[in-house]
């Protein structure tokens, strides 16, 4: 009866070992399950908005900005006084296509243009392959993107974009 009793024991304390051993690999492995990831605040998001929108206003071209968070949704959109409805689509077209792509719109309009096989980017539904939108990157994790319409060229969008970047540089690390 003792042998039996130890035996009893002996398989309780390896079940408990064992039960032991899992809980202690449960969360290495659900570690490479679950990611973080640093995103767009709304307070930041406007602040880029609105630097973006005065920028292009203090060189008389009234613009609509939109900034995206890393997923390419809308966070913010400020629109000027005297600016065009269709800012507001090409704004968030621009922003959600650097976004998704993590690059500036004008070195994708570029590099379309000169590389054949990178011209069948303008066949994917939604993106705008034009200057105006430059990603938001915290070191070198982008965050989100803005995107510029509305500046008589994308050349123009895309220093607003980046004089609204550059406003909150402080705070992005």
């Amino acid at each position: 009866m003792h042998s039996s009793l130890r035996l009893g024991a002996l398989a309780v304390s390896l079940a408990l070992c064992a039960l032991s051993v899992q809980a202690q690999q449960a969360p290495a492995a659900n570690a490479a399950a679950v990611r973080t990831e640093r995103n767009i605040s709304l307070e930041l998001a406007n602040q880029i908005a609105a630097a973006t929108v005065a920028a292009c206003a203090a060189n008389g071209y009234a613009v609509a900005a939109t900034v995206v968070d890393r997923a390419g949704v809308v966070r913010a959109v400020q629109r000027a006084d005297a600016a065009g409805s269709h800012t507001l689509v090409a704004s968030e077209r621009k922003a959600w296509t650097s976004a998704s792509a993590k690059a500036p719109t004008l070195a994708m309009m570029e590099n379309a243009q000169k590389n054949p096989g990178a011209a069948n980017l303008v066949n994917i539904p939604g993106f705008l392959l034009l200057g105006g939108g430059l990603p938001i990157k915290a070191g070198n994790e982008v965050i989100g993107a803005v995107g510029v319409g509305g500046a008589p060229g994308g050349h123009l969008d895309e220093q607003c974009a980046n004089a609204g970047i550059e406003k909150v540089k402080a705070q992005l690390g």
